[in-house]
């Protein structure tokens, strides 16, 4: 890849799309999501409350769902947001375009710039690809499995400590209020509150912090395109019982996730996450 952002022309092996297409493709979708989220201000939006989870919901959320689908969407491509109606044919399809249009929409709300676009790839329920991209920061991570990752340009990859001394974590603001993080009170590292789960997965892949993990219930969308990011910088994103999470799933929600390098994985697995 190459700085400043990945390259806008098309190449082909064996007429099939390279990867440098879908990275291009990732990057021309988030900035049409920022053109559409442009004319909404973020801490003094409208929005509705979701009938099925109780989520808010805004129009900003809504137009950045279709600038996405209308930039990376083509046929024989699967489509699974977080904004669209499921479409179970996705199922049954290779590539799926799995993508959270605001993951952040209550920071949005709050115009707390803790929210994201976030894009991501999969292929045969693994992703491959992804990016995310902070507008009201300006951060911009972006890779695949075969390219790397960069940040605002830049190559990343996760952070290389060799233990959890010292690390430095992310988590979710509403679990740390609801006291899901407690048990982590005397733990070697440190505990920084953050909102969207994308952005946090997306700063582990930048480098800019050590790891993140949520032992609740995730969905597809959430996390996807930080799972991609993540792997293709070095790093590790596993259930707590270790296992790999497979994506493009009947029902896409996950119980819970780890994210950060295999080393710090390992340790917290071992050391604080079991009986």
């Amino acid at each position: 890849m190459r700085s400043g952002g990945p390259a806008s022309g098309q190449t082909h092996v064996d007429g099939e799309m390279t990867r440098t297409d879908d990275i291009a493709r990732i990057h021309d979708a988030l900035m049409a999501a920022v053109e559409a989220i442009r004319p909404f201000k973020p801490g003094d939006v409208d929005f509705t409350v979701k009938s099925d989870r109780g989520d808010p919901l805004t129009a900003a959320d809504e137009a950045a769902d279709a600038a996405l689908k209308s930039a990376l969407l083509r046929a024989g491509e699967g489509w699974l947001s977080e904004e669209s109606t499921d479409d179970a044919r996705r199922l049954s399809l290779r590539r799926v375009w799995v993508i959270d249009p605001i993951d952040g929409t209550r920071e949005f709300i709050d115009g707390v710039p803790e929210w994201c676009v976030s894009v991501g790839l999969v292929e045969d329920g693994f992703p491959v690809a992804g990016g995310i991209l902070n507008p009201v920061t300006g951060e911009l991570v972006i890779g695949s499995l075969e390219t790397g990752v960069e940040f605002n340009g830049r190559p990343s990859t996760v952070r290389g400590l060799p233990s959890l001394e010292g690390a430095v974590i992310l988590a979710s603001r509403s679990e740390i209020k609801r006291g899901e993080w407690n048990r982590f009170d005397d733990a070697p590292f440190e505990v920084k509150p953050c909102g969207s789960v994308a952005y946090k997965m997306a700063l582990v892949a930048a480098g800019q912090v050590d790891g993140t993990w949520t032992l609740v219930p995730k969905s597809e969308w959430d996390v996807a395109a930080g799972t991609a990011l993540i792997r293709a910088a070095g790093g590790a994103v596993v259930h707590l019982d270790g296992s790999d999470p497979h994506f493009n799933q009947p029902t896409p929600r996950f119980p819970n996730l780890l994210a950060s390098s295999s080393a710090l994985l390992s340790e917290l697995r071992a050391d604080w996450l079991w009986p």
